[in-house]
């Protein structure tokens, strides 16, 4: 089948700079030079909460994509949707062997890393927001979460509990020594290519070494130069601005 011809494409991002999601899809957008008009979503005044968004994203969550005026939502359905239509630089493998290893990769990253680094992430930069909630107010700012509601009422206004931590830190090492292995074949997660699960990592291991942890690749050298190579990119420049 022929893909859609990009050029009259209309492409608009609904995206927060903090949200690792929406770092995914800027990654993407940036590697494949595309175009794109960019609403910021301010999670402070739950913009991502009212009805006009919530029309776009009935999960309340960001990013959301819009795509000649359609939304797209699930920032790992954008980035394989993005690649789908406009694949003149391919961030999949062609051969289908790989590119079922590769989507592997990104069910186990969506799976373990993505969620494990919420706990870290949230005691380390938001819990200072909630803690100026009242109990009753941080009450009523869950229940109208349309996916989290359980997620933060758990973290509570004081944050996770150690033992959330321990079980998150025990997830993104078992993450960084998976990285390490699979290293081994080549400067990227699938070897001489970067694909999608390279930019599904970057955020996770952006955050970690906002929260501290960079201390946890000083044994791994694949991953640290994997790092390394990742902030060279251009595209790494331009989703991080």
């Amino acid at each position: 089948m022929t893909p859609p011809d990009p050029r009259p494409a209309s492409l608009e991002l609904y995206h927060a700079a903090i949200s690792t999601c929406s770092q995914k899809v800027r990654l993407v957008l940036a590697e494949k030079h595309l175009d794109w008009t960019g609403h910021t979503i301010t999670f402070r005044t739950a913009e991502h909460l009212t009805p006009a968004y919530l029309k776009l994203n009935p999960n309340g969550v960001v990013p959301t994509l819009v795509h000649d005026g359609d939304p797209v939502i699930e920032s790992s359905v954008i980035c394989e949707y993005l690649d789908e239509v406009f694949p003149q630089i391919s961030l999949r493998p062609d051969d289908l062997k790989a590119r079922a290893r590769m989507r592997a990769w990104r069910q186990y990253i969506d799976e373990v890393p993505t969620p494990a680094i919420r706990p870290v992430s949230f005691n380390t930069f938001f819990v200072p927001i909630w803690q100026q909630m009242s109990a009753q107010e941080f009450h009523d700012y869950t229940e109208k979460l349309p996916l989290r509601k359980h997620f933060y009422r758990k973290m509570g206004r004081d944050g996770f509990a150690q033992a959330d931590l321990d079980e998150a830190l025990d997830k993104l090492t078992q993450t960084l020594d998976r990285m390490e292995g699979a290293l081994q074949a080549g400067p990227w997660i699938m070897g001489a290519q970067y694909t999608l699960a390279d930019v599904a990592l970057t955020p996770t291991i952006v955050r970690m070494e906002d929260c501290g942890l960079s201390h946890l690749w000083d044994t791994r050298p694949r991953v640290a130069g994997w790092y390394e190579g990742i902030k060279s990119r251009p595209n790494f420049a331009t989703a991080y601005t």
